[in-house]
């Protein structure tokens, strides 16, 4: 008899419901959040080979219980967040049993969205660019914070480069002994989360350059080491998208549709997927639109969108348009091409 299970994960306690193919419940338990007392949980009322599907939600810890458990032989399915939230929102009263047995009966009825879990090596390169990212935002707050307080003072930093930053404010609070024991250990903060950076970007660097899809990802104009980093680590698996066009909307740069009886009418982008990305691909295809002095057959169809819609719906759309050559090259083996050859 084939069985269906759902988990509810939380940090410390994992609810399971197994259900059979009528959905009459067979077991309802709370273990530990662990990969081993959770498969001892479901062999005890069924065995392995006999689950048709073991579902739980995506979340932080799903990704270490998806490949766990997949390694005990259990077909594991991780669920979208918005699918799931949404077929469970008809509950009356919400709790980790009821919502352990409403995912169990969404595996049993197919009544689900699955959602890709990365591999490992996408999962670290991820982590890079979260951490590489953060220690940006921290020394940025930091600059912010020290330019308005000392401008309460008529201390004006003004422009100045990232390197001469810390000079500049010695300089100013040099005449003032109360003001430099304050901006001290602010300098002395910026200055290691600075260098902290410059480790972990130089750790970037390095796996653009040494990895072949990056550096053929790198070849597009705007595309830099972190843009293909990223687009690297989002992707994944690029078997996983049967058709270019699509990876653009999974990174939500496609527009919403609404159509019911006689309307029928697109809306913004869906802004759907990874955020990171989008952003990432936006400020390529930017770089790429406004700053890159070299011609291309991609700049010249976003200048020809610009002059029809809009410099920013032409960036959008630019950016869309290099999810999908991304994509193609990836999955070629090819080079971008800054020339469209000429029809025969």
């Amino acid at each position: 008899m084939e069985h269906f299970a759902g988990l509810d994960v939380s940090v410390h306690s994992t609810s399971i419901c197994v259900v059979d193919p009528d959905g009459t419940v067979i077991s309802e338990v709370k273990v530990a959040t662990e990969p081993e007392a959770i498969a001892v949980a479901l062999r005890q009322k069924a065995d392995a080979t006999s689950f048709k599907r073991v579902g739980l939600e995506a979340g932080p810890l799903s990704q270490w219980l998806y490949a766990a458990l997949a390694t005990k032989g259990l077909p594991v399915v991780c669920v979208e967040t918005r699918h799931m939230k949404a077929a469970l929102s008809a509950q009356i009263n919400k709790s980790d049993r009821n919502d352990a047995r409403g995912i169990a009966h969404m595996m049993r009825v197919g009544l689900y969205k699955p959602v890709h879990v990365k591999t490992l090596e996408s999962q670290e390169h991820r982590m890079l660019l979260a951490s590489r990212k953060l220690l940006v935002g921290k020394m940025f707050d930091i600059e912010r914070e020290l330019r308005a307080t000392l401008r309460n003072f008529g201390l004006k930093i003004g422009q100045v480069s990232a390197g001469g930053f810390e000079a500049r404010v010695a300089e100013l609070v040099a005449a003032y002994p109360r003001l430099a024991a304050i901006t001290g250990p602010m300098l002395a903060a910026r200055r290691a989360l600075r260098e902290q950076y410059t480790v972990l970007h130089r750790m970037l660097i390095a796996i653009a350059h040494d990895d072949p899809v990056c550096r053929r990802l790198m070849t597009v104009p705007g595309v830099g080491p972190v843009v293909s980093v990223a687009y690297r680590s989002a992707v994944d698996i690029p078997e996983r998208f049967r058709h270019s066009k699509t990876v653009g909307a999974s990174v939500g740069l496609t527009p919403r549709r609404y159509q019911s009886g006689e309307l029928d009418h697109s809306g913004h982008i869906s802004r759907c997927g990874d955020a990171g990305l989008r952003v990432l691909l936006y400020e390529a295809a930017q770089s790429l639109l406004t700053v890159s002095k070299k011609w291309s057959w991609l700049k010249a169809w976003a200048v020809q969108v610009a002059k029809r819609r809009g410099m920013k719906r032409a960036i959008v759309a630019l950016s869309r348009r290099l999810a999908v050559i991304l994509h193609r090259i990836w999955v070629d083996g090819t080079e971008f091409s800054w020339s469209r050859p000429a029809a025969s």
